[in-house]
């Protein structure tokens, strides 16, 4: 049976892990290393599908548990996929709910059969497990699905860990075997192991025993310090399948987007742009700014003068400031299509300075002006 990914990488940086992919899919082909907008509940925050198109590569993420919980599993299998319900005509793909499993840790209990959640609004009974969570993703119709998984955190101690790891491991072979479409649905296994290189180096292992379309690295983002981070992706870029997509799960600022990409990692996501987005934070090639701020009261000048979206073509900070102090909905629509039409570009920059195999400079040079401590989102009001 063929797979229904293909993935072959075009070109590698002399100077570091960093590569330039293609990933093929059913809804799109695409070019890597890529970021992919999350749609948590089916949508992309404030945005249309029209907007997302714009201001991405045409590949986003839905959320399994938030799906599986509203509207559910029938309703999908109604429709016949979210596709055909919200009618985004582009790729999808979807994590498992196994970061819930971390996320929602106080009112979870894991077993060997699966995981019992309470619900976050109205405190009722759910139950996921890996055959559940497949076949949720098949009713979601995701081009690239996720093995359901236990996300510990980074500094659980070493014998909880190992019992995660081989847990995840068996999860992830009965997830494989309930796959409904293996022929049009491709599967992740996610590694985990955190900060123990015997038990990444276990997980990688047996997983690919198994044998997934690709892999994603799981147990990052979770409370680890940057540099363990960063550690934990070099060592990962030695251990992992070279000629199957790699995807760093809920990682989206440019800082550690830049990092995994030096890394060897091909595919990002994150709730980070449209969430900041929110709260009033622009990313900008000078740094984070908070629109709020009064220094930008008097400012006639776009968003981003480096940036070509169509916000920043057309409208100034003084006014875009004014919308968000007055709470009016387009304020935030303009900053979460800001922010990823940035990521947008940032991946394309990224992928120009591999050809040109120039990475690591244009990484520090990026870096100098982004991390500049002149700009902050902090409040001056």
């Amino acid at each position: 049976m063929s797979s229904p990914l293909s993935f072959k990488v075009l070109k590698k940086d002399t100077s570091s892990g960093a590569r330039i992919g293609e990933l093929k899919t059913l809804h799109g082909t695409f070019k890597t290393p890529i970021f992919m907008p999350v749609g948590t509940k089916g949508d992309v925050k404030c945005l249309t599908n029209k907007e997302v198109h714009e201001v991405s590569s045409n590949l986003i993420l839905a959320n399994t548990y938030h799906l599986f919980l509203s509207p559910g599993m029938n309703l999908l299998n109604k429709v016949n996929g979210l596709r055909n319900w919200n009618k985004w005509d582009g790729a999808i793909l979807t994590d498992s709910g196994g970061y819930q499993v971390f996320s929602l840790s106080k009112t979870r209990k894991i077993t060997e059969d699966g995981v019992f959640f309470k619900h976050y609004k109205n405190g009722s009974t759910l139950f996921m497990s890996p055959e559940i969570s497949v076949h949720m993703q098949n009713a979601i119709g995701a081009d690239i699905m996720m093995s359901f998984d236990e996300c510990p955190p980074f500094d659980s101690a070493y014998p909880y860990m190992k019992e995660s790891v081989e847990r995840t491991i068996r999860w992830a072979k009965r997830g494989k075997d309930a796959n409904l479409h293996p022929d049009t649905q491709a599967l992740f296994g996610i590694v985990q192991g955190g900060p123990f290189k015997d038990l990444r180096k276990f997980s990688v292992d047996e997983l690919q025993k198994i044998g997934f379309d690709g892999y994603s690295i799981g147990g990052l983002s979770v409370g680890e310090s940057k540099d363990e981070r960063i550690e934990s992706l070099r060592y990962l870029k030695e251990i992992m399948p070279e000629d199957k997509p790699r995807y760093l799960m809920g990682v989206g600022t440019p800082d550690d987007i830049l990092n995994g990409v030096q890394n060897g990692v091909d595919m990002f996501d994150c709730v980070e742009p449209t969430r900041i987005a929110r709260h009033g934070v622009a990313m900008t090639s000078v740094g984070r700014i908070l629109i709020k701020n009064k220094e930008y009261e008097n400012d006639f000048g776009p968003l981003d003068p480096d940036c070509e979206c169509e916000v920043c073509r057309n409208y100034s900070r003084s006014y875009i400031r004014h919308l968000f102090r007055e709470e009016e909905m387009l304020s935030y629509r303009m900053l979460s299509y800001h922010n990823l039409f940035f990521l947008k570009h940032l991946m394309e920059e990224i992928q120009k300075a591999i050809m040109e195999d120039c990475f690591i400079s244009f990484k520090n040079e990026f870096l100098s002006k982004y991390l500049n401590k002149k700009n902050t989102d902090q409040s001056e009001e």
